[in-house]
């Protein structure tokens, strides 16, 4: 009898779930990357990338994107980290085709392994929209951080705007954790930071919608506590935890879960000359909720061609509600993990999800708060602000040591992966 996926539950057995995935005739694997093969950092423009890492993914056989709210491009874009981690090559990341192919900005980034990028479904008036918000930003925040009750002198202001300002072209966004420390040496200034970051966003909406571009943005949050009213929670920093550190301003429709859809029309291409969405499908086009996506899928994907997936991420949430009747989960990563568990179910094709516990990077999140022994299951009880008894998101495979156990795990995985 073979092997199943969604028997490990939380476990920590990588190689019994290593020889589970050998056994797969058709895998796809779709991942996250901060947090997941490389370190959160405060700011982004530290991030580094082992080449070991970039390696394995040039060796992977089996089907392999990235999915994630970075980007590739730009000063802060992954291709610069991975550009850094080969510097002392002969040849270029380009000409080896070494870039992480996938989808980046929540979904409305594609970009194959040569560093060829497009944005599809994308207006170029939007696109003029966002070129315009980092100088914005910038603008707004000279003003208020300079005021009470910041009161920030001009040297280290601006050091600071060059750290928290994202000039993403996609996805401008502001990362304030960098400030976490630093302010919380003084009571409510952190959090007066992340209500004035979502103040910022809000403002940003109400210019789109004078322009002519209703319904084109949104704000994501992470990490968050789940959604109401169709807008994201802010997650208060408490104590050690930061709260919500990201305050992304992001096209309408760049969801992870969208990018999964996406990912499986480009899968099936590969596999049979036509794309069952519609070559033009994107993020942009696909439904809005998680229902109507598996409604879709079914119509529309061939059972007898779908692979059994394996989704990877680190920014899962679920904290107990104020009124302690349930919890609020959310976190950047939850949506596309549940999505790709849901289409396990549907098409009987055993998927699976991988769970990288980040908090040892530089950025203070929910973690881990008791390492288990090797091959042993870890108790939602040690994982309270991840997960809960009553989440149905079943996390199956865990990494308590963070970013360099999983790439351990991914090297390995590279060998042993089934040739599609």
């Amino acid at each position: 009898m073979l092997p199943v996926l969604s028997d490990f539950i939380r476990s920590t057995n990588h190689q019994g779930f290593l020889s589970a995935l050998q056994k797969k005739t058709a895998l796809l694997i779709i991942q996250d990357l901060d947090g997941v093969c490389m370190e959160l950092k405060r700011d982004p423009l530290t991030r580094t990338m082992s080449k070991q890492y970039i390696s394995a993914v040039k060796r992977m056989e089996a089907p392999f994107y990235v999915l994630t709210n970075g980007e590739h491009i730009g000063s802060r874009g992954v291709n610069r980290i991975v550009d850094a981690a080969l510097a002392d090559d002969a040849q270029s990341a380009e000409d080896q085709g070494l870039y992480l192919p996938g989808l980046a900005a929540g979904g409305v980034q594609w970009q194959d392994c040569f560093g060829k990028v497009s944005h599809p479904g994308v207006s170029q008036t939007e696109i003029d929209f966002l070129a315009a918000v980092p100088k914005w930003l910038h603008g707004r925040l000279q003003a208020a951080l300079s005021a009470p009750p910041f009161l920030l002198e001009p040297a280290q202001l601006e050091q600071i705007l060059k750290v928290i300002i994202l000039d993403n072209l996609a996805s401008p966004s502001l990362n304030i954790g960098s400030l976490f420390h630093p302010f919380s040496n003084q009571a409510g200034l952190y959090q007066s930071l992340q209500n004035l970051a979502y103040q910022l966003m809000q403002e940003l909406m109400q210019m789109a919608q004078t322009q002519g571009l209703e319904g084109s943005f949104f704000t994501h949050l992470a990490p968050n506590l789940g959604t109401q009213d169709g807008l994201e929670r802010l997650k208060p920093a408490h104590n050690e935890d930061m709260g919500t550190t990201d305050f992304q301003f992001m096209l309408r429709g760049a969801v992870k879960e969208a990018g999964v859809l996406v990912l499986l029309n480009r899968y099936y291409f590969q596999q049979t000359g036509a794309y069952p969405l519609g070559e033009d499908f994107s993020a942009r086009t696909a439904p809005s909720s998680q229902a109507e996506m598996l409604a879709l899928a079914q119509a529309h994907f061939d059972p007898t061609i779908m692979p059994c997936i394996v989704g990877v991420g680190d920014t899962v949430t679920s904290a107990k509600a104020e009124d302690s009747q349930g919890y609020q989960r959310g976190g950047s990563d939850r949506g596309f993990l549940t999505l790709i568990q849901q289409l396990g179910a549907a098409f009987n094709t055993d998927n699976a999800t991988i769970f990288v516990d980040s908090s040892q990077g530089e950025l203070n999140r929910p973690g881990i708060s008791q390492k288990p022994s090797p091959g042993e299951a870890v108790d939602h009880q040690v994982m309270a602000g991840i997960t809960d008894a009553e989440d149905t998101l079943r996390l199956n495979l865990i990494f308590p040591e963070g970013h360099n156990q999983y790439i351990e795990f991914f090297t390995q995985l590279a060998t042993v992966a089934p040739a599609q």
